[in-house]
């Protein structure tokens, strides 16, 4: 073996143009689906925060046909002093709410909306707590003013501080009918929200609608591995109540991120596909230009293996320089774009898709282990052909030449 790593190293330093060339070629493909691996990665991290804080948290407990008939019928009570069966370091938070639907109006136009009682000091675990205000947010459960979206008030046409009438149907199945001024603007990552929500305080719409009950309860985890026994204690402690995770409330968004694992596989096969190809053609040159060395080398005694040994330690070689290089590259790429790639020229495109208008990446160590793995096998599988060509060359034929 000694011989064969001593055979292999030469003969790549022999060849330096070409050895250079190669190297250079694997360091651009590995440093690319590097850095397009963490790109997708944050945008499926992204995918999965926006689902989370768009009122669902990873868990929510809803009445049973809620989310067919989103009324205020389809309600459960919770005790006031009540908290969740969570250790704290796997809670972020939670929050009760009601939500229902309900027509907006102002002086001059009128939209259907989603009408959201929240208690403002429970919503830091939602796009309520996180999102830039123009005015002033609710203070409290009992704030009888409401927050609209930036666009619903273009819509509108109003503004902080004017009054709105909404309307909506009481616990008793009748229309109520309600003044409200408004104390602030929410700017969103989605246009979508800021047309579908408007806000006000718990206790002010439960008032409003007579009835002391809420429609749904949000909570959120530090780390969405505990999810499942966490979902299981709650099924147990809320029976006759539908307890969903957020894969369930969003099922579109669920598999856009379970694509999004697909995407990076497809990316590297493309990339590194086309780089195979490359490296088999290579290869096969060297192999072809060395047929007399392989022939003395048979002629001495040579084992047909330790031909194909030789020719799969060349590519290894290579493929683990270019590997450990084109990683540390993809690492400085990414380290550059840790403040994120800034598309607001494309900003209102990517709200009405819900994503957010910066892009960050978000490396993994998985990602990286997974492409040098599969890069050195893909070096290694590239290198059979050419190595069983070299053990065809007859000592005697390539002696000749």
């Amino acid at each position: 073996m000694k011989l064969l790593w001593q055979l292999s190293v030469r003969n790549l330093f022999r060849h330096r143009r070409r050895t250079l060339m190669l190297v250079a070629a694997i360091v651009v493909a590995v440093s690319s689906v590097t850095l397009l691996n963490s790109l997708i990665r944050g945008f499926q991290y992204d995918l999965a925060e926006s689902a989370v804080a768009n009122l669902t948290g990873h868990i929510k407990i809803l009445a049973p046909g809620y989310r067919d008939d989103p009324s205020i019928e389809k309600s459960f009570e919770i005790a006031k002093d009540w908290q969740p069966d969570i250790p704290a370091q796997d809670m972020q938070g939670w929050a009760p709410r009601v939500r229902v639907p309900a027509v907006i109006m102002s002086e001059r136009e009128t939209r259907g909306i989603q009408l959201v009682g929240v208690d403002p000091a429970s919503e830091h675990i939602s796009f309520v707590g996180s999102a830039r205000y123009i005015g002033e947010r609710l203070v409290g459960s009992d704030d009888k003013r409401v927050v609209i979206g930036k666009v619903l008030a273009e819509q509108l046409e109003t503004d902080v501080g004017r009054r709105l009438v909404l309307i909506t149907q009481g616990a008793d199945g009748l229309n109520r009918e309600a003044g409200f001024r408004v104390a602030g603007l929410y700017d969103a990552e989605g246009t979508s929200l800021e047309k579908a929500f408007v806000f006000t305080g718990l206790s002010r719409l439960q008032a409003m609608l007579d009835a002391e009950v809420v429609t749904e309860v949000s909570v959120r985890l530090n780390q969405e591995l505990h999810m499942s026994g966490i979902k299981t204690t709650l099924v147990d402690f809320f029976s006759g109540l539908d307890v969903l995770d957020w894969r369930e409330l969003e099922p579109q968004a669920a598999a856009m991120f379970v694509f999004a694992d697909t995407a990076i596989y497809i990316w590297f096969l493309i990339m590194m596909g086309a780089l195979v190809f490359g490296l088999v053609n290579t290869l096969i040159t060297s192999v072809m230009e060395r047929v007399r060395e392989f022939g003395m080398l048979r002629a001495v005694g040579m084992r047909a293996k330790s031909i194909v040994a030789q020719v799969v330690i060349e590519s290894s070689i290579v493929m683990a320089v270019s590997v450990a290089i084109g990683l540390a590259l993809g690492g400085v790429f990414i380290y550059w774009l840790r403040d994120g790639i800034d598309l607001t020229q494309w900003a209102e495109g990517m709200e009405m898709a819900g994503m957010r208008s910066v892009m960050y990446p978000h490396p993994q160590a998985d990602d990286f282990v997974l492409v040098a793995f599969l890069s050195m096998l893909l070096g290694v599988f590239a290198s059979l052909y050419p190595a069983w060509r070299a053990t065809k060359i007859k000592p005697l034929e390539a002696l000749r030449r």
